[in-house]
């Protein structure tokens, strides 16, 4: 993928909100007070996303704190994780707080071929990822085909992202968004709901979608094989 220098410049700017003092505020500031009050998507409700896809196989893509991989119950008291993220302040605290199930680090850019060595997982988690990504969904997109070597048939890809379209925007996240947006911390600016169905529907099977507040929680399936044909997508 050819990245213009506007779109990369965007790119490190999200990626330096997680720098080591920003990471010890995230999760109270973030994933507290700004997901329940301002996005209106409480935090119990992404890690119930979580719960129910999770498996004891997974990959976790653009870590943030590991706050949800903490908390949530693999099914196995031994599971296999990975931790994939561009950014390496990120990877090192998520690491060192989930050092209990020793995981598998891989730092790369999911915007572009992922060179990772690795068995398939089970389940692959992108949470609170997409709308830091800068353009339209259909660029954003091309992580689903980067990291679909790393999911097996059948494995189950899911998260969360903030939409701009399609959805009711709460009065009190119009502000944050577009501030965020044009500080670069986001990307969401032309995110629709439309356009998210539309991009998994055309890479995989059972697609289903939940809005919650401008909240997007999605989950699909990986295709035995690229024949495979699209069942109908849910909305629930």
């Amino acid at each position: 993928m050819n990245e213009t220098e506007p779109a990369a410049k965007q790119r490190a700017l999200g990626a330096g909100v997680y720098g080591r003092l920003g990471l010890h505020f995230y999760d109270a500031g973030v994933l507290g007070v700004s997901s329940l009050f301002v996005w209106r998507c409480s935090s119990r409700r992404v890690l119930a996303h979580y719960q129910a896809n999770v498996s004891a196989n997974h990959l976790d893509v653009g870590v943030g704190t590991g706050y949800f991989l903490d908390r949530v119950a693999y099914p196995s008291p031994t599971p296999r994780l990975g931790l994939l993220d561009l950014n390496g302040n990120s990877l090192t605290h998520t690491a060192r707080r989930l050092i209990r199930y020793s995981p598998e680090i891989y730092q790369a850019d999911i915007l572009r071929p992922i060179a990772v060595e690795a068995e398939p997982f089970d389940s692959i988690g992108l949470n609170y990822l997409l709308h830091c990504l800068p353009g339209p969904m259909t660029a954003k997109a091309v992580a689903f085909d980067n990291l679909s070597p790393l999911l097996r048939p059948g494995g189950t890809i899911f998260g969360g992202t903030v939409l701009r379209h399609g959805i009711r925007l709460p009065l009190q996240a119009r502000g944050l968004m577009s501030m965020y947006n044009a500080m670069g911390i986001f990307g969401n600016s032309r995110d629709s709901l439309d356009g998210l169905r539309s991009e998994l529907e055309s890479r995989f099977d059972d697609v289903a979608i939940e809005t919650h507040g401008c909240v997007a929680l999605f989950r699909a399936c990986a295709r035995a094989s690229d024949e495979a044909t699209p069942t109908q997508p849910s909305v629930i």
